[in-house]
């Protein structure tokens, strides 16, 4: 369905593009230390099937559109932004169900659906994400094949990328966990991650 040639420029371009920190990334780390890895996969769930969406769209020409059209992109940058800025102050502050606990205690973590949301409104309201895939796609689309084949081929191979990069930097975040944990330092563990959740709201709203 698509040339090797094709491919074996595809597959570095796109790893290389999926390991330099973004959004996506920053937010996979973050929760691998508060939440840990595990419980990170709803996240990436979510995420995974915002990239998709939004790969699908650019192979089919209606990211072009959607990229004329800023508005719409609008209230879900900053309500996205707003939100994950929220649960970065709460972590801060070792509060609510993203941050670690100070005391040896069991507190309910977050939902499943709370984080595949997380994941999800971070990769589909970045107006960057959609020109990226805009930008991306079309050179490796030929004509002379089927598009449906070429476009099922190019995003498995994105999904599975992606989900390795994402795997790779929440057991980043969760191996931070470990080394901190082991001295008592929660509450620094917490504003590291609140730190990082604030800004990845501020790039999600203002980026």
């Amino acid at each position: 369905m698509i040339s090797p040639a094709l491919l074996s420029v595809f597959v570095p371009t796109f790893l290389f593009v999926s390991l330099t920190p973004g959004m996506c990334m920053t937010l996979a780390m973050v929760l691998g230390m508060t939440q840990g890895v595990r419980r990170t996969l709803w996240m990436m769930a979510g995420e995974l099937v915002g990239v998709g969406l939004v790969a699908v769209a650019a192979g089919a020409g209606v990211a072009a559109l959607m990229l004329r059209q800023p508005e719409l992109f609008a209230v879900f940058r900053w309500l996205g932004g707003l939100y994950l800025g929220y649960l970065g102050v709460m972590m801060w502050r070792s509060r609510g169900r993203m941050a670690i606990p100070l005391e040896q205690v069991e507190l309910a973590p977050a939902g499943r659906g709370q984080l595949a949301l997380q994941g999800f409104v971070t990769a589909v309201a970045n107006p960057k994400g959609w020109a990226f895939f805009v930008a991306l796609l079309p050179p490796f689309l030929e004509a002379s094949r089927p598009l449906a084949g070429q476009l099922a081929v190019l995003i498995a191979m994105i999904l599975s990328i992606e989900f390795a990069c994402l795997m790779l930097y929440a057991a980043g975040g969760s191996r931070l966990r470990s080394l901190l944990g082991q001295d008592g330092n929660v509450r620094l563990l917490n504003r590291i991650a609140g730190a990082l959740m604030v800004g990845v709201g501020a790039w999600l709203a203002f980026g």
